[in-house]
């Protein structure tokens, strides 16, 4: 049985654990709830700990440039609140491995807060992140950030899953301080890095055969920054088809010819964008464990997280990468 690191999640707490949004409600949100038994999250509510009760005036983004949080029932200005909770609060974390925070608000949105023009009545300018939500991107400009709204697509959600429990595994290799953990890291990283391109595998590999010898802790930190550059690019069909191929030389003896040719030919549909990449891979897994690859078994491509969190529910928003 696979054993997974625990990431560590930092999540707006209006997302299913506090009564604490402007109206005094609570959202429901299902993704975030499933991953209760496997990850550790660390709630927030950035506007009731810059003071405000709940339920409360509602805050809005104001102006063009960079826009002031303001509240308009009370002609407040909440920003250099806003923006001193934040540098307080990363000062004390510890280390995360991802964020979700709540959609469209002001404050915790990640992309689609409102902005407008004045605190009167009117049409929004634009959107952007909120006050908070644009703090974390600053602070953490690597990490996986989600919202709940973008977490019921499939494919954003395993994606985001497989960033967290690779960089928390990443950070338990860290707390030991040793080379040969990150060696045997990297080897069960090695498809997925090869899926995310073979220039990001060979760079890691590079660094961590550490050809000049430095300390393991430069080591470590380099092997960070590279691995969080890689996994923030998306998986693109040509270099995961690869990858697939790659695994699928691990099975091959032991197929019959019509399967061989089923699997290539559904590598071949995922290639044209007409299968997402989970019906190759769910061919693959099941060979995985119908012959017992071990080598392949211990690959993440193949087993990202824990498959609890497994689940084909989709809305339908968003695209599969190219």
């Amino acid at each position: 049985m696979l054993r997974f690191a625990r990431p560590r999640i930092v999540v707006s707490r209006c997302l299913g654990f506090a009564h604490c949004r402007y109206d005094g409600s609570v959202i429901s949100a299902s993704e975030v709830g499933a991953m209760a038994g496997e990850v550790e999250f660390v709630t927030v509510c950035p506007e009731m700990e810059i003071g405000l009760p709940s339920p409360r005036q509602p805050l809005r983004l104001v102006g063009t440039g960079e826009p002031r949080l303001l509240q308009p029932a009370t002609w407040k200005d909440f920003t250099d609140p806003m923006q001193a909770f934040a540098h307080k609060l990363f000062s004390s974390l510890p280390p995360v491995d991802g964020f979700v925070l709540k959609n469209r608000s002001p404050s915790c949105g990640i992309a689609d807060a409102k902005v407008y023009s004045s605190t009167e009545k009117g049409t929004a300018i634009t959107r952007r992140a909120g006050m908070f939500g644009q703090a974390v991107r600053d602070r953490y400009p690597k990490l996986p950030v989600e919202d709940e709204g973008r977490l019921t697509n499939r494919s954003l959600r395993e994606a985001f899953l497989t960033s967290v429990f690779a960089l928390a595994s990443l950070r338990e290799v860290e707390a030991t301080g040793k080379m040969r953990n990150l060696v045997m890291f990297h080897a069960r990283y090695k498809l997925l890095l090869m899926a995310l391109g073979q220039a990001r595998l060979a760079e890691l590999g590079r660094i961590v055969a550490n050809p000049d010898r430095l300390p393991a802790g430069d080591v470590l930190h380099r092997y960070r920054e590279a691995f969080e550059e890689a996994l923030g690019r998306p998986l693109r069909r040509p270099s995961a088809a690869n990858a697939l191929l790659h695994a699928f030389g691990y099975v091959t003896d032991g197929l019959s010819p019509g399967e061989r040719t089923y699997f290539l030919e559904t590598l071949a549909e995922h290639r044209a964008g007409h299968v997402p990449l989970s019906a190759p891979v769910g061919v693959l897994r099941a060979w995985i464990v119908r012959f017992d690859v071990a080598y392949l078994a211990d690959q993440r491509l193949f087993f990202p997280f824990p498959s609890s969190l497994l689940s084909l529910a989709d809305s339908g928003q968003g695209r599969e990468p190219a």
